[in-house]
């Protein structure tokens, strides 16, 4: 297979990235076609649609394993690798549904896309239409996970708070990074109150840590403190 498409997101490094598409709504991303597919005419009638499935590579992932560590049954137990979604395949390919923001045909085929789980620079192998008529199953069961993941409260302290209001899109960078802590992305068996994590979103570093159930965000730096993130 070859890849078709670039996905460039606000996601630099594997940790932090939802487990799931559409979890984090303002985890946005430009999908950008590659010769010789960036054709006008390929995405022809793509636009009516309001969400897209993407399939791709988990190409920083290496090697694959029969059984896994889901972080649904604590990070302890194991479960076949086909009863999971983890990125460690015999063949590492990905599938995501996200919603279609926008379609620019005007220098190279682009597609602004939200609600991803893709790491930045992921190569995409397919675009298909999503059609809910036939990829929505309601009463369908989804095995260790049923439900949708529990969420953790968020407090910001005043210095990041601080951080946001000076920023021209703090607003949405705030949005991204309760979307983001809020599903605790850190590992299973990670149970530390006094253990700081760092998650790199866009242009930002994020500083925080769980203590009695709440996610404090302690710290924001900007790398470029005044331009939005590239996949705005």
């Amino acid at each position: 297979m070859e890849p078709i498409a670039d996905l460039y997101s606000v996601f630099p490094e594997k940790f932090g990235i939802p487990r799931q598409s559409g979890q984090a709504p303002d985890a946005r991303a430009e999908v950008v076609l590659r010769p010789p597919f960036a054709r006008a005419e390929a995405v022809r009638g793509l636009e009516q649609c309001s969400h897209i499935w993407l399939l791709f590579l988990c190409h920083q992932a290496e090697g694959w394993r029969p059984t896994v560590r889901p972080p649904r049954l604590g990070g302890n137990s194991r479960l076949g690798v086909f009863a999971s979604r983890s990125p460690f395949r015999p063949n590492p390919i990905g599938l995501s549904v996200v919603r279609l923001d926008g379609l620019s045909c005007e220098q190279g085929v682009r597609l602004q896309v939200s609600g991803v789980d893709m790491v930045d620079g992921t190569p995409v192998l397919d675009i298909k239409p999503y059609l809910p008529w036939a990829d929505a199953v309601p009463e369908a069961s989804g095995g260790i996970a049923a439900r949708p993941p529990e969420r953790l409260p968020i407090r910001f302290t005043e210095a990041a708070s601080r951080a946001l209001a000076q920023r021209p899109d703090g607003g949405r960078t705030r949005r991204l990074i309760e979307q983001i802590l809020a599903l605790d992305p850190r590992p299973a068996y990670h149970d530390d109150p006094t253990r700081v994590y760092v998650n790199a979103l866009a242009d930002c570093s994020v500083r925080w840590c769980v203590d009695e159930g709440e996610v404090k965000v302690i710290e924001l730096r900007f790398h470029n403190p005044d331009r939005p993130a590239r996949a705005d």
